[in-house]
């Protein structure tokens, strides 16, 4: 070893050190003048401004990398030792034998951690019935109900008592969240039940009975920091409310749980839910806790609803991968991976299948469980941790001086904030600023519905109470608007012809390619039918070609100086058929305009409302 480490220090003896500053020159030289930071510098929709390149130097003053993983602030993981997570899929309780059946089905294929969705209040010998031959102590059972908390909990004891299960080894949560309920139905609610239900957890420390939802922020379209920062105003209500009760931070802080939503921004992700850590430590020890581990928060994951697509729905597996490797480089104590057909259907087993596996593969093949904080002296996500840190901070901090979480949504400061950000975001995905693969960018040519689908898939969630005094977060998924569009298409093409685009093709070879290319994704995000075609000999060739075929839309793709050649000659169609021009000639759009050509798409295209209006010009809407 000592003779390879001498043959190392002789093999970069040889190579000077590149500082900053050199690197800084030639980047400077290979701009030619052009901005720095309007070329390299990133800002994310968060307000962070990410640099093209990071060295070790910017990791200094970062103060969370003088911990340890397992030791306060845990921004590198509960865990000293590994970077384990419960591999957790919920599960709708309509008949407890069916139930049951299905929990013993994926419990054998992978699974530690269940989710009962609770449709009715469950007996004593239906929870029996419910956990028959699940080995409690050994997973963990968490309870989604919409009521009677503190019921279903003395019976899920009753049961651990009857089978004489230890409690100390019980893990779970039960879902009381009066402060999500507000946030979506507007009912302004109370901790009644969460002094009930933490007292009557006494015996099971490892049980959570008060959820944080943060995902209801992130799928309504917030960043990441203020799904972070709204999440800590939302505990930091709870902890005042509890502790005013007479509890100690000892006793609430254990009990409770946060649950992200992770979306498909990578790194992003993985910094938030280490960051998320670092704040809540911050947070609790303002409380002055006894117990150190009191500062730990546990966090449980779930891959985004927001960014999933009824089209081309195959690509949500891509989606779902990322953000399941995001949850896990971060480090989540718990995780659940929605299937990819669950934003159109009630999941197919193929679906929850694949779900499964994606945790699996994660851990039986990448190791990802294997290695405490895998994030760690990664000079880019310690300093995004660290950003996002001190942004959701603020935010948090703003939120207090409004009075706090309750306060703050009765003056509508959280709702027009995530408002405008999600007015912001649909604005850059109307403009391809923002991709979904298979529907905004590259969709599939040949894909179509043709059965009617349920309203509600393209409908934003409102579950806000009649005569509501306060406004309401209605989560929704950013490619909606979108499917409405190309929905839209797909219902008048089962009683009319489906809208057909030509492109003529003409002129400079690498032009007519890359018009004909971006034209032909631009109008198949309509649904509408595409003919591309390799070139013309000559305008009149593509004009006669383009009239034969009975297209509803023809799309002229050259370069700017053949435009006008060809629009003398097609100018005829003008008034039949719809004429657009791919691209932007500013300078010699009047006189196209003359000709009869008023339509013209491009790279800075509102892609949404461009093809809206020819839905209008069709007869389609």
């Amino acid at each position: 070893m000592g003779s390879t480490n001498k043959s190392m220090d002789k093999l970069f003896s040889g190579f000077s050190d590149a500082t900053t500053e050199a690197w800084e020159k030639i980047i400077e030289k290979d701009l030619k003048g052009a901005d720095y930071d309007k070329n390299l510098i990133w800002k994310t929709n968060e307000g962070i401004k990410v640099k093209p390149y990071y060295r070790s130097e910017d990791l200094n003053g970062i103060k969370h990398l003088n911990f340890l993983p397992g030791q306060s602030p845990f921004a590198r993981g509960n865990s000293t030792s590994s970077n384990n997570w419960l591999t957790r899929q919920d599960i709708v309780v309509e008949n407890v034998n069916d139930a049951n059946k299905k929990a013993l089905f994926v419990l054998d294929r992978g699974v530690d951690s269940l989710g009962f969705i609770l449709t009715k209040f469950l007996s004593v010998k239906e929870l029996n019935i419910l956990l028959n031959k699940v080995l409690v102590e050994a997973i963990e059972v968490n309870f989604i109900c919409a009521a009677m908390f503190e019921e279903v909990l003395q019976n899920f004891i009753t049961v651990l008592k009857g089978r004489k299960v230890s409690l100390n080894e019980v893990k779970g949560s039960i879902t009381y969240n009066p402060l999500t309920e507000m946030t979506l139905t507007a009912k302004i609610g109370n901790l009644s039940n969460a002094v009930k239900l933490i007292e009557l957890s006494n015996d099971l420390p490892l049980f959570r009975t008060l959820i944080v939802h943060g995902s209801i922020f992130h799928n309504s379209g917030a960043t990441a920091v203020e799904e972070l920062g709204f999440s800590l105003a939302t505990a930091a209500e709870y902890l005042d409310q509890l502790t005013e009760k007479g509890l100690s931070i000892d006793t609430i802080a254990p009990k409770m749980r946060f649950d992200f939503a992770v979306g498909s921004n990578y790194f992003m992700e993985i910094a938030k839910i280490r960051a998320a850590r670092l704040l809540w430590a911050k947070v609790v020890d303002a409380y002055n806790p006894k117990q150190n581990e009191s500062t730990q928060m546990f966090l449980h994951s779930t891959t985004s609803s927001w960014n999933k697509t009824i089209y081309d729905p195959y690509v949500n597996m891509l989606r779902t991968t990322t953000e399941a490797m995001s949850s896990a480089i971060g480090g989540t104590d718990s995780l659940t991976v929605n299937a990819f057909d669950e934003s159109y259907e009630i999941p197919t087993e193929f679906g929850e299948r694949i779900a499964r596996n994606q945790q699996l593969i994660l851990k039986e093949e990448s190791y990802l469980d294997k290695v405490a904080d895998p994030a760690a002296g990664s000079y880019y996500i310690e300093n995004l941790t660290n950003s996002i840190a001190e942004e959701a901070w603020k935010l948090f901090l703003e939120t207090e001086e409004l009075g706090g979480f309750t306060s703050s949504m009765k003056k509508g400061f959280i709702q027009n904030r995530i408002k405008a950000t999600a007015k912001k975001r649909d604005h850059d995905i109307a403009h391809r600023r923002e991709i979904f693969l298979g529907l905004n960018q590259y969709p599939d040519f040949n894909e179509k519905i043709e059965i009617e689908l349920e309203e509600d898939i393209l409908k934003a969630s409102d579950l806000t109470v009649k005569k509501a005094k306060l406004e309401t977060l209605k989560p929704y998924r950013g490619a909606q608007a979108f499917e409405i569009l190309r929905y839209k298409t797909d219902q008048f093409a089962q009683n009319n012809k489906r809208p057909l685009v030509f492109m003529l093709t003409y002129g400079n070879m690498d032009m007519r390619k890359t018009r004909a290319a971006f034209s032909s994704n631009f109008f198949a995000c309509a649904g509408f039918d595409v003919m591309d075609n390799n070139g013309f000999e000559s305008a009149e060739e593509g004009v006669k070609a383009a009239q034969k075929s009975g297209a509803d839309i023809i799309v002229i793709c050259s370069s700017d100086d053949a435009y006008p050649e060809i629009a003398s000659k097609i100018k005829q169609l003008a008034g039949e058929t719809i004429l657009v021009i791919a691209g932007y000639p500013k300078a010699i759009m009047d006189d196209l305009k003359s000709k009869g050509i008023e339509n013209f798409i491009h790279m800075k295209s509102n892609v949404l409302e461009t093809l809206k209006d020819f839905q209008k010009q069709l007869g389609i809407i």
